[in-house]
This record gives C-alpha cells, structure tokens and sequence, in this order.
C-alpha cells in the first residue's frame, strides 16, 4: 500500500479521491470539493490517500492539526473513509498509523475524530484501533441569515 498526500488542484481529487469521499460523504460534487480544499487548506486541511497495489485508491483522510484550549494541539480527522469494496483489509488501518506518526512529528497531544451516531461498523473498528469515546458532540444547523 502507497500513501500519498493530496495538494489541492491534484486532477486526482475528482477522479479519485472523490469517489471514495462521497462514500462517507454522498453530498459531495467535484465543485463542493475543490471549493473546500481551497478555502481549507490555508486552514490546515489535507488529504491523505491510500493506494492498493493494483493502483487504485482504496481510502482517504481529511484532516488538519489544530491549536485548542482543550488539548492544546491535535490532529482532528475530518474524514476517514476506506472504499466499501476493501474494508477490513488493513486500509483504515494504515491511514490511522500515518495520521498518528504525522501527529506525533508535529508534538501532537492528540488525535481526535468525530463519527455519527449511526456509523456502528466505524466505532467498532475505532475502538478496535484503541480509540477511546471521550466526548459528546453538539450541533445546530444554521440557515442562512434572513431565512426562517
């Protein structure tokens, strides 16, 4: 397995990254994603992919290091999505080894991700991976001002 990072602009962020993405992520067009990359990345977001033998991507990583009160500094993944077809084969795995040697270089406290309710398969795998459930995350969604 190759892993590589991803520069925004990459041709390989549509035909794929993108795939793989949308996975986890089903809302995203090839616009929506260049346009977040473009306004992440001077905010630290990066794209991380894996690469199976045969060439093709197998899983990606969004993900960004991050100054907080809380934890001071952390590698916080946006995503972690290992295409359907090649779950269980080490994929996610290797992504979250690199992700960990990456925080670990830049004097990380910690890696940190969020994963919905739902996604029972996911928290088994993270707690398999020895990540521990630490917090509960809130959200309000937000319309636009001037819409009811």
């Amino acid at each position: 397995m190759k892993i590589i990072e991803i520069e925004p602009g990459d041709p390989r962020l549509e035909s794929e990254i993108l795939p793989v993405l949308r996975e986890l992520r089903p809302h995203l067009t090839a616009g929506l994603l260049y346009d977040v990359y473009a306004e992440g990345h001077p905010q630290g977001l990066r794209f991380t992919a894996a690469y199976a033998e045969d060439g093709t991507c197998a899983g990606v990583a969004g993900w960004r290091i991050i100054a907080t009160t809380s934890s001071l500094k952390k590698l916080y993944v946006d995503d972690l999505v290992t295409r359907e077809t090649v779950r269980s084969t080490g994929v996610g795995h290797a992504l979250l080894a690199h992700l960990e040697t990456r925080a670990r270089e830049a004097g990380c406290h910690e890696l940190d991700l969020d994963s919905g309710t739902h996604r029972t398969g996911a928290h088994r795998f993270y707690l398999r991976e020895r990540l521990d459930i630490v917090a509960f995350h809130f959200s309000r969604e937000l319309k636009p001002l001037g819409q009811p």
